[in-house]
């Protein structure tokens, strides 16, 4: 299986996002009010894989933000991302400098809903599309915009399938207490990492010699990895805190995984252009 980590642009967003401070004022410092920016990255993956095909891991921004960020992701959450994206960092177009069609796209797994990571699937109308039950309930339980989802991102008439962490075929896998196979050949694992979203996964990679952790905003930076430092508006802190424990401890037990967090840009910049 072959492993392209991309980027679709980066934004300028509040560090108080990132590294809750606390106080009276910690929801509007997440917002930017009196915050420090930093530069953070809107990753995708895109895997080769032998028996499934083309997969992606998630769908970043679409071409639109690029022009006009507000009529992908609404007048609020618009503002609030202040995008440096290019045209040409949509995914269909670095499908295509690799020499894939978008059409050629059979699988896409979501991490979760948030619109910088379902900004683009209208992009792929022929995939089928992965989410846990539990994301998709959150997603669309009409307190969306409270919780970052814009839903007509992502209401289409595609082919949804969710899973569920309280089926028969979950089992546990190294740290994690909840994984799913997703392919059944061990090439590809979907672990349960709820907080940030109420059906937040992580994906566990099988590369020809090692293990890549796609930690998704499980872990926003290597720095939350590290410290532990809490984020603002986990949507339930208790679980976050839990899976960040998960997290922790397979790093600690699997030392030459690959570990991708969520939206740290130098970690991403350190990744290599192709895994396999």
């Amino acid at each position: 299986m072959r492993v392209h980590p991309i980027t679709t642009g980066t934004v300028m967003y509040p560090v108080d996002a990132f590294y809750a401070r606390g106080g009276r004022l910690a929801g509007l410092h997440s917002l930017g009010f009196r915050s420090k920016r930093m530069e953070i990255p809107i990753p995708a993956f895109i895997l080769e894989h032998p028996g499934a095909g083309v997969v992606l891991i998630d769908t970043g921004f679409h071409r639109s933000v690029a022009v006009e960020p507000k009529k992908n992701m609404g007048p609020v959450l618009g503002r609030l991302f202040k995008s440096t994206m290019r045209p040409e960092e949509a995914i269909p177009d670095q499908l295509r400098e690799r020499g894939i069609e978008p059409h050629e796209v059979k699988v896409v797994v979501m991490t979760h809903l948030h619109v910088d990571h379902a900004s683009g699937v209208s992009q792929f109308p022929d995939a089928t599309f992965i989410v846990t039950r539990r994301e998709w309930e959150s997603a669309t339980d009409g307190q969306q915009l409270r919780h970052g989802y814009v839903p007509r991102q992502f209401d289409h008439a595609f082919d949804w399938r969710v899973v569920d962490f309280d089926g028969p075929d979950v089992s546990s896998f190294a740290s994690f207490g909840r994984s799913l196979d997703l392919f059944g050949d061990g090439s590809v694992r979907l672990v349960n990492t709820p907080g940030h979203t109420l059906g937040h996964v992580s994906l566990v990679l099988k590369l020809r010699s090692r293990e890549m952790l796609v930690a998704a905003d499980s872990i926003y930076t290597m720095r939350t990895l590290r410290e532990s430092v809490m984020p603002y508006g986990a949507q339930d802190e208790h679980q976050f805190r839990r899976s960040l424990r998960e997290v922790q401890r397979y790093v600690e037990q699997t030392p030459s995984a690959v570990v991708v967090p969520g939206h740290d840009l130098e970690a991403f910049r350190a990744l290599e252009r192709v895994y396999e």
